[in-house]
């Protein structure tokens, strides 16, 4: 007549999102789905990327890309936006663009370093005011990215560091951003250690599991102040 419990050994199972289901009986426990699944979220999120994106593309855009493009092309050959494949929601592939910075080259897999001598000056200069990252609000008014969300990263840097870092691919659970927490936070640019991959990761999966639209409006708000403030690790 003893009533047997059993506790698990580790505290990885215990968490805030923690729920329990019942199959008839049984009860099973399982990890919660975030805030940003709720399709109630995920729409409020849309409706203010289109109407963000679409506010920048025509007060912003409309007549900054032009100039931008007529110096790009003026210091070096090529076109005038550089497009990558990178993963994106549920790590599907998606094209990124952005102003080209840097010299044609063969090397698009490698993140740029301080002193790169593929950035050209203008690149410089777009490259320390975020400038470069500007036309991916087009990809956000198409969908394939957020205003705020995961930067998305390089697949070499996804099969370095997917099976390394621990909730690496929880960044995946939603869309990548043009900005995000852990931009904000100076863990952006290049990744000279796993420790800045590590903290990378930890600001993101720290957003989406307590992701709110105060939140969002605050990490846009730092990136302007980044921007005109400078970053150190802007290059």
């Amino acid at each position: 007549n003893i009533t047997i419990k059993f506790i698990p050994d580790t505290k990885q199972i215990f968490s805030k999102n923690l729920k329990i289901d019942y199959y008839e009986m049984f009860p099973v426990l399982s990890l919660q789905r975030t805030l940003l699944h709720e399709p109630t979220t995920k729409a409020f999120k849309r409706v203010f990327d289109i109407l963000f994106s679409l506010f920048v593309i025509v007060f912003l855009l409309s007549w900054l890309m032009p100039i931008l493009a007529i110096l790009i092309k003026l210091e070096s050959k090529g076109p005038v936006f550089f497009k990558q494949g990178r993963p994106g929601l549920d790590e599907e592939e998606f094209f990124c663009y952005k102003f080209r910075s840097m010299q044609i080259n063969q090397t698009t897999e490698r993140e740029a370093s301080k002193n790169d001598p593929r950035v050209t000056k203008i690149g410089r200069f777009l490259r320390k005011t975020s400038l470069d990252e500007m036309p991916q609000f087009f990809n956000v008014l198409v969908g394939d990215m957020s205003v705020v969300g995961p930067r998305p990263h390089l697949w070499s840097q996804n099969k370095a560091y997917g099976n390394k870092v621990k909730k690496y691919m929880v960044r995946h659970y939603v869309k990548p951003g043009i900005t995000g927490l852990a931009q904000v936070k100076g863990f952006r640019g290049e990744i000279e250690t796993d420790e800045d991959m590590i903290n990378r990761i930890k600001f993101d999966v720290f957003y989406i599991e307590n992701w709110s639209f105060v939140l969002d409006i605050k990490i846009i708000i730092q990136t302007v102040v980044n921007i005109f403030k400078g970053e150190e690790k802007a290059y």
